[in-house]
This record gives C-alpha cells, structure tokens and sequence, in this order.
C-alpha cells in the first residue's frame, strides 16, 4: 500500500514512522523544510500543561507520549545518530488555583505521569534551589519530562530520509485533490505535477483550513502564535520545569532553557516581537530570578495549529474513501504526536485501536458543513 502524507511536521513524521514500520510505502509531502514550523517551535513538555484544563481525549493521547518518545527514540538513534534527550526533570507549577483540582486530577486518575506532590517551603528549596522565595508552596510532577523537538525531529527525519520505503519531497505545496466517486485519485502540487498514492492523509498542522473549499468542509484550524526565548545556562543548572499563569521554563540537557510562551492570533506571522519578549521575561524571572543572569541565544516565534476545543482530528475524513485527518493539536501536538500517529495506523490499516477513535472522528467536521 502506497500512501501519501501532506505536511512534515511531528504529525506527518510520526504518521510515516508508523506506517513504514507496518511495511506501507510512504511519500512526505512538505510546502517547505521538512519539520520547521509549530513542531520545531514547541517546548516538548510531554503533558499537556495543566491536564485537567483539557478535555479527557487529548490526555487519554497525551498519556502514551513519554513511553512511545522513549521505544522510538531507542528504534531510531542507533541509525539516525541522534538522541531524543527525553529529559525526566519532573514540573513544579506554581498557580494556586489549581492546586486543588490538579491533585484531585492526578489522585482520581492514578497516571503515572500526572503523580502528583503538594510541596511546602522547605520541599520546595530541595527540589529546586533557584526559585524565588515569594513561591511558598507548589505541586510538584516528579515524572514529567521533555523531548528535544529540534533533535526528535532531526532524528525522524534522518531514519525516514534513509528508509527504501520513504520518498521525501520538500519544497512542494500541494493545492489539489482530484477525487473521483467519492475517493481521492492523486493530487496535484502548485507546480501542476501529480502524484498517485492508495491512501491519502492530511497532516498540514495549522494550514489544514487550506482544504475547507474543496473538500466542501469547515475545517476549523486557526493559526495561533507563540513566541519563545532560549538562553544558556551551565549544564544541569536548572533542575525541574517551572510553570506559572502558562508560562515555562524548560532545561535541556545541555544546560539550554526554553522560555515561553505567548498566544497571538496574527494570522501566519511568525515575527516575534520586543513586548512579548518582555512578557515572558518578566513571568520567567519571576519564578527563577537567577535566571536573568545568563544570555539569551535565541528568539522565535511558531504558529500552533489552534482547534475548537484542542482535540485533534484523526481518522477518515467524512464521504472519502481514502482520505484521512491528523491535524488540530493545538498546544499538545507534541505530546500527543505519537499516540495520534498510532491511532491512525490502526484505522488505515484496520487493526485494533489502542483507543476509542469516536472522540478524535472527522465527522465533526460535518456539524459545520460550507453551505454553497
């Protein structure tokens, strides 16, 4: 079975790697660099930032994603040569008013990676030295880790680019379906050429609005931006994730951290800004003012594939044979990346899910129908 995938970001990367390794031929399709837009651009805290916010289908996703990150990246380093860094640095939150509510989360839904710790003071200063005593207390997630998106997707891409069954093309936005009796018979690039393939499947992240008009659809994706700021550190100078009022600080490995992260409705701008870049300043230094002593190496900014309630769409895309969604993760694309990928594998190639699919199902698409 040949199977053609539009868009090359974590959903489209991770959709290849499960259907290779299930013996499908695969051809990536990207408008641009492959793995460069909200996937690179994400923090790759594996959990959604504060669980209980979101509705219980992205954490049924989100829950696989640690444990899937650590068999792939052992799968793949080995020939891609790069390590995932899936780093375990445990999440202090700082925001009282969930605190409450995310131990009754973490004590009713008994996942390992939402364990969660009420820590005082004195607790506290041991987990992590650097924050600023105003903090008195927080809960504290010993088991949440994060990936190295840049490095993942330097990894996924080597594998695929190296795998007989891939066929990688950059640089080649595709604008047309040709569908034919309610199946998808190829489809055709800006520069009019046409590529056949057995299935299809949408994976275009926050463009996925792109294929409303022809597909007769309202596919309700919107592009949000975030902006991040980096600095360095020594290595392991940080040594937990911070979080407050959505704002993070996230250590790699190497003593990098990552900074964010804003929201912006500005269309596809990816221009970051000098006010913004105050603002997450200011939140990070808030909680680790040892932080503003170091320099910052980078800022940028992604677009985050924004949906109604953040559950992605995944699954046949409604009155199509051969044509199949991954898209509309909004903030938790990288978390829920592998599980959604798997899910998809599953019902293109109808083997059992490791999931309800109904929650995920395109034909919500359908309660929103273009009217012509």
């Amino acid at each position: 079975m040949k199977i053609a995938i539009i868009g090359a970001g974590i959903s489209g990367l991770m959709s290849a790697l499960e259907l290779v390794e299930q013996g499908c031929s695969v051809i990536i399709f990207d408008q641009q660099h492959a793995g460069q837009a909200a996937s690179w651009a994400g923090g790759g805290i594996l959990s959604p930032m504060y669980p209980w916010r979101y509705p219980h289908a992205v954490n049924q996703l989100a829950q696989h994603g640690k444990s899937l990150y650590l068999d792939w990246n052992e799968k793949l380093k080995p020939i891609s040569g790069i390590d995932f860094e899936i780093h375990e640095t445990g999440l202090l939150i700082f925001d009282e008013a969930d605190f409450e509510t995310g131990l009754n989360y973490a004590q009713q839904f008994q996942q390992p990676m939402q364990h969660a710790e009420y820590l005082q003071a004195e607790q506290l200063a041991q987990v992590n030295p650097f924050i600023h005593p105003q903090f008195q207390h927080a809960m504290y997630f010993p088991q949440i880790a994060n990936v190295r998106n840049p490095r993942l997707l330097q990894s996924m891409i080597g594998y695929l680019k190296q795998h007989p069954k891939v066929e990688f093309i950059e640089h080649c936005p595709i604008e047309q379906f040709n569908i034919v009796n309610g199946k998808v018979q190829s489809i055709r690039s800006q520069n009019q050429q046409t590529y056949f393939a057995d299935q299809f499947v949408i994976t275009t992240g926050a463009w996925s609005k792109h294929w409303s008009e022809q597909l007769d659809l309202d596919i309700p994706v919107q592009p949000v931006q975030g902006q991040m700021v980096l600095f360095k550190t020594p290595q392991n100078w940080l040594p937990t994730m911070c979080m407050n009022n959505v704002m993070y600080l996230i250590p790699r490995l190497d003593g990098h951290v990552v900074c964010g992260s804003s929201m912006a409705h500005c269309g596809f701008d990816t221009t970051p800004t000098a006010a913004t870049k105050q603002t997450i300043l200011a939140a990070c230094f808030e909680m680790v003012p040892e932080l503003a002593a170091f320099p910052i190496v980078k800022q940028w900014a992604g677009l985050r594939p924004s949906s109604p309630t953040g559950v992605p769409y995944i699954g046949k895309m409604p009155e199509l044979d051969n044509l199949w969604a991954n898209f509309g993760h909004f903030r938790n694309g990288l978390c829920m990346g592998p599980a959604s990928a798997r899910l998809l594998r599953q019902l293109i190639l109808k083997q059992p899910t490791l999931l309800d699919p109904m929650a995920f199902c395109p034909t919500r698409l359908t309660a929103n129908t273009l009217t012509t």
